[in-house]
């Protein structure tokens, strides 16, 4: 794999603390700022919804400009939104912060997909792809732990601080290893656009949204659901989030390995695996031993399905991929916004801190069945050159009588 690559998974990094690092730091900053802590979970809310909008504005500005310079200026742009967190003197900046930073997410994934599988063989692409996102899945397991820890005893400022400090070693690594790839040739934003207008993308991009929205159904609720249901202390949240982490490590790269060689297949057993563990999680849940063994497989099943489901929207927008790339993104984080919201519905409905889980494998389950409609639709879109490929040698064999 190109050096390239781990520029961007360092960036990758940064994004993924910056992301989820928050959740552990909102009592510190509710508290500093003088907010409950529903209010300063906006700052989460508004991260999310900045991700979603900001991966195709981001994108469609940057049509004009290289790749590698528009991966440069989205973590120039990274790193700007992290400062004005670090220094915010009041909640509204620092929300207005945590936007800004958010605008980067999905641009630099969404176009950082583009560019790694173009730094490699046909035959590696979804490797490639993988090795990009360890970053992300690697600072679950180190970054948002540490910054968590380094938030709590030396401030959340400093958190921030440090994740803009990690966007500027990207930024470096993206300026000094990743070349600078030419455009191609005619590629236009209505050629962009145009991608979804092909039923398989847009199948794609729903089966992101249900099948990474099933694990967080379960994941948005797992510390109240870990604490109440199976009885451990608040303080073992965070390595049960480690164990998470290392399941979305080990399921990322097993993703990208098979991903290569069988992608829908893989798809079928990630996704069917899911719903399975999702559904029986309402059972382990109950026991310390069977829930930890169950969290790490949700977070490796869960990301087993990412390099597919990235390179599925890439090979079926080939030619203009850029922008589906980056809209994947953003189906990533509408399935995490819509899952969290429909958890909320089920426990307030009364039906305990497990339902999610259930809602959570319905979500995986109907992911499965979008699967199934696409490579059934591709077959038949395929077979009829298949027959008359076989069809037509006999036909030219065939000597002709007069």
């Amino acid at each position: 794999m190109p050096l390239a690559l781990l520029a961007l998974a360092i960036g990758a990094f940064g994004i993924g603390t910056t992301e989820f690092v928050i959740m552990g730091l909102l009592p510190e900053v509710a508290g500093d700022f003088g907010v409950s802590i529903p209010t300063a979970g906006l700052l989460v809310t508004g991260y999310a919804l900045g991700v979603v909008l900001g991966a195709p504005l981001m994108t469609v500005l940057g049509t004009r400009i290289s790749r590698k310079r528009m991966l440069m200026l989205l973590m120039g742009l990274f790193i700007a939104g992290n400062l004005l967190s670090a220094v915010a003197p009041v909640f509204g900046v620092m929300l207005a912060g945590r936007v800004v930073a958010s605008l980067a997410h999905g641009a630099f994934f969404g176009i950082g997909s583009v560019v790694a599988a173009e730094l490699v063989a046909p035959e590696k692409k979804a490797g490639a792809i993988a090795m990009m996102f360890t970053g992300l899945t690697v600072a679950n397991v180190v970054g948002v732990p540490l910054g968590t820890l380094v938030g709590q005893t030396l401030g959340w400022r400093i958190t921030f601080a440090v994740v803009a400090g990690l966007g500027v070693i990207g930024l470096a690594g993206i300026a000094k290893l990743v070349p600078d790839l030419p455009k191609p040739e005619g590629v236009r934003l209505r050629h962009e656009l145009a991608a979804f207008r092909n039923v398989q993308v847009l199948l794609a991009m729903a089966m992101t949204i249900l099948g990474f929205g099933g694990v967080f159904a379960a994941v948005t609720y797992l510390a109240p659901m870990m604490t109440d249901v199976a009885g451990y202390a608040d303080s073992s949240v965070t390595w049960l989030l480690v164990l998470f982490g290392l399941g979305m490590v080990a399921g990322n790269l097993i993703g990208g390995k098979f991903a290569d060689r069988a992608l829908m297949p893989l798809l079928y057993i990630s996704l069917s695996a899911l719903a399975v563990v999702l559904a029986l999680f309402t059972l382990t849940a109950h026991n310390k031993i069977a829930a930890a063994v169950t969290i790490a497989l949700i977070g490796a099943l869960g990301f087993a399905t990412v390099p597919p489901l990235q390179k599925r929207v890439l090979d079926q927008a080939s030619g203009a991929p850029t922008l589906a790339s980056a809209m994947n993104i953003g189906a990533f984080n509408l399935g995490n916004a819509l899952s969290a919201w429909l958890g909320g519905l089920v426990i307030s409905a009364g039906l305990g801190y497990t339902a999610p889980n259930w809602v959570g494998a319905a979500l995986a389950a109907s992911a499965l069945l979008l699967a199934v409609v696409s490579a059934t639709l591709e077959r038949r879109t395929t077979a009829p050159s298949r027959v008359v490929a076989g069809v037509a040698p006999v036909e030219q064999a065939t000597p002709v009588h007069h």
